[in-house]
């Protein structure tokens, strides 16, 4: 199920333009435009929740496989150290459709808490560079969803 207007169903249904690094039956995974690091990644459920608990049970386990291997892939695509896998419920939610983030980290980054500082990307050949990367890691045979 989607929802009229909400930009994360458009994305999924390909009726909005991103940065796409994942597109399966379960999960839609791109870009954020307003990364905290470059490479920074939004899984989104194909079908419409607007928070965790609304994800109907059957959907959580297929659902965070995807978020497991994204995370797989942006550090294998971006040659982060590690990773920072969040998620709102409703406060600071800033668009109402379930999504984790996914933001690849180093030592000394500069994150510290739960301030995130923003990024900009040099343009859209820079995230279609970033996007590539990420794909290509997550296309490999040890970073399927299914493996």
């Amino acid at each position: 199920m989607t929802v009229d207007g909400c930009l994360f169903c458009e994305i999924a249904a390909g009726e909005r333009p991103a940065h796409v690094v994942l597109d399966d039956e379960v999960a839609a995974a791109f870009l954020d435009v307003r990364p905290v690091f470059k490479g920074h990644v939004l899984v989104v459920p194909r079908g419409h929740a607007e928070t965790l608990p609304d994800l109907p049970a059957e959907s959580v386990g297929p659902f965070f496989g995807r978020v497991q291997a994204v995370t797989r892939a942006v550090e294998a695509g971006t040659g982060a150290a590690g990773t920072f896998v969040a998620m709102n419920n409703r406060i600071s939610q800033s668009v109402p459709h379930l999504h984790v983030h996914v933001v690849p980290r180093n030592r000394k980054d500069g994150l510290r808490g739960f301030f995130w500082p923003r990024v900009k990307y040099d343009g859209d050949a820079e995230m279609e560079d970033y996007a590539a990367r990420i794909r290509e890691a997550l296309d490999s045979q040890a970073l399927r969803p299914d493996a």
